[in-house]
């Protein structure tokens, strides 16, 4: 993978553009620390930071290449795993290539192909090509948005870059947050809007979309999305094609000409690419499939069962481990690496994040970042499939608004009085989710229980997921480790979109459907174990480190949080070590301790951005 930056403007001098391009590129230079290249022409400006992964040579970019008395500059962040496939494909249209790598294939398809070149591409990708003869900026995003791009329209001109802070890098772009970006912290905070940027003057190219610059104007379209069809299948039909296309997916993922490992958790997403993974090494004599977990220091004496946690990983870990012959690492963190990380993990996501759920990611990363440069993981399945308790769990389902965020009243009460006049929390909320629902594409005739179906998928997938993958892409790319997902395939997105709710649930058990197709590949044990998320800290020193980084900030008079927040509801909730707020913040984890350090994670992204409110 890799960061790409670059910008458009007309009315810009070449003089300059240069330095203000490195500066650029400079911040996104843990996306891609193997190499650094830059194109600068008349009105362009185009940098590349990038981490090799296929064909350390022939995939150099920015990458050029001329046709029909045009000339195409590509950047591109990403990996396609139908390369051949389209390669040949372009060959049969008379093209040649002069690399292995999937660069290529990228912007030969944009030179046969046009703006509609993405219809073709299965892969995981962000890139902008830029004609030179025709003045026109093409930038394109993936289906389900695995990889970031943000954009900031100049009038005149456009910026883009895979990470907002290399846009924020450019002089003339302000860290601004306005009443909307407020609520979206606010309302929605870890998640946002999809296409919104929160900074004022940055907004984001939707999954599925892509955008035109071209005389001064900036369109976005969209490209892909599900579409809602009778489901005809049978459902042991369902389960073999679902089988097939998730296999398909997991091994098409597996290219590379760098070291390669899967994430392994114990749970049935990870386990199941382990497993195919594994025997595919097998059978290609690659030798054993690195696997890497995590866990926490004492995390056996500390850990609590609770509803969303019923047990620990380490048993189901072992079961894959043994059954498939890999080599597996176990990375066990302590609090002085969630702690010490807290800060950066910000800093990677230009947004406060989910507490140690993401700094304990950024650590995990770097650590199998010394093993490999290439990892599976299982995020989207559950999304996808059904796997989370609000598919299924009465209350859940039948709450308004988004069943993830269960903590209005808390969000309200920790609000400094004097803005509650200006901010409405759960207006906005409500606001946000009424887009998404009547943007659902629905199917006519359905019954409501499956309609109501749709909308929560659909919620799932543009919200939830969305923020998961942004965790994963930040903090991952963060230890420069380019991270796949295999569930993300949009051909078994596709698929199961249209599967009902019935057969998904199969014998009233979350991914029932998902566990049917996985029948043979994982022990049963693994294969119907209950759904446990990615496992978080217990241990009490975690929440006395979280408190005393409180303390500095509550003993700021000048700290930027209470600007926003009330400093005595905050004070009550620290001496309460976060046990006066029960309900989760966001999800299934941000209670207690991790609610604590979001909000020092708020305070810190407003220091150190300069937010403008």
């Amino acid at each position: 993978m890799c960061g790409i930056v670059g910008w458009v403007d007309l009315a810009h001098k070449t003089d300059g553009k240069t330095a203000i391009l490195e500066d650029m590129a400079k911040t996104l230079e843990h996306r891609g620390p193997d190499d650094y290249q830059k194109w600068i022409e008349g009105p362009a400006a185009f940098g590349h930071q990038r981490l090799i992964v296929v064909d350390p040579q022939g995939g150099k970019q920015p990458m050029i290449r001329k046709a029909r008395d045009e000339e195409f500059v590509l950047c591109y962040n990403g990996e396609l795993y139908n390369t051949e496939d389209v390669r040949g494909e372009l060959k049969a249209c008379g093209w040649s290539f002069s690399s292995h790598s999937d660069t290529e294939v990228v912007l030969v398809s944009y030179m046969e192909w046009g703006p509609d070149c993405v219809d073709r591409l299965n892969g995981i990708f962000a890139f902008s090509v830029w004609e030179r003869q025709r003045q026109r900026l093409f930038l394109a995003r993936d289906r389900l948005g695995v990889k970031p791009l943000f954009y900031s329209d100049r009038g005149n001109g456009v910026l883009f870059a895979s990470e907002m802070k290399a846009i924020l890098a450019h002089p003339d772009v302000r860290p601004t947050v306005d009443r909307n970006g407020l609520h979206e912290i606010l309302s929605l905070g870890p998640s946002r809007t999809p296409g919104e940027g929160i900074f004022t003057e940055i907004q984001e190219i939707r999954p599925g979309h892509s955008a035109v610059w071209e005389k001064g104007r900036f369109t976005t379209s969209r490209y892909w999305n599900v579409k809602s069809e009778p489901h005809e299948d049978t459902f042991e039909q369902t389960v073999e094609r679902v089988r097939e296309l998730f296999m398909d997916a997991s091994k098409r993922q597996l290219i590379s000409d760098v070291k390669l490992g899967t994430f392994l958790s114990g749970g049935v997403d990870s386990s199941a690419i382990t497993a195919v993974a594994a025997e595919q090494y097998k059978q290609e004599r690659r030798g054993a499939l690195q696997t890497f977990s995590i866990d926490y220091k004492d995390q056996d004496k500390f850990f609590k069962k609770n509803a969303f946690q019923p047990d620990r990983d380490e048993a189901f870990i072992n079961m894959v481990r043994d059954r498939h012959g890999t080599d597996h690492l176990v990375m066990e963190a302590k609090t002085e690496d969630l702690v010490g990380r807290l800060k950066r993990a910000v800093e990677l996501r230009d947004l406060p994040g989910m507490a140690d759920v993401d700094s304990s990611l950024l650590w995990f990363c770097e650590e199998i970042k010394n093993h490999v440069t290439v990892a599976l993981s299982g995020e989207c399945a559950d999304e996808i499939f059904g796997g989370y308790p609000w598919f299924y769990r009465k209350e859940d389902k039948e709450r308004n608004g988004f069943p993830w965020i269960r903590s209005l009243d808390e969000r309200v009460s920790l609000v400094r009085s004097d803005l509650k006049g200006d901010i409405d929390i759960e207006w906005y909320m409500l606001k946000r989710y009424k887009e998404t629902i009547a943007e659902t594409p629905v199917l006519a005739g359905e019954s409501e229980g499956a309609r109501k179906h749709r909308e929560m998928s659909y919620l799932n997938m543009n919200w939830f997921m969305q923020t998961l993958l942004e965790r994963k892409d930040r903090m991952s790319m963060g230890a420069s480790l380019e991270v796949r997902v295999p569930f993300s395939d949009h051909r078994l997105v596709e698929y199961v979109w249209n599967v009902p709710w019935s057969m998904k649930f199969y014998k009233n058990q979350e991914k029932g459907l998902l566990r049917e197709a996985l029948r043979g590949i994982l022990p049963d044990e693994v294969l119907f174990r209950k759904k446990n998320p990615y496992p978080k800290t217990f241990h009490p020193d975690y929440t006395k480190a979280v408190c005393r980084w409180m303390d500095d900030v509550l003993s700021d008079q000048g700290a930027p949080l209470f600007n926003i927040f009330d400093r005595e509801e905050v004070r009550k909730l620290k001496e309460s070590e976060g046990k006066s707020i029960d309900t989760p913040w966001f999800g299934q984890l941000m209670t207690g301790p991790q609610l604590i350090a979001h909000l020092c994670q708020i305070d810190h992204w407003l220091r150190t951005y300069k937010v403008q409110l």
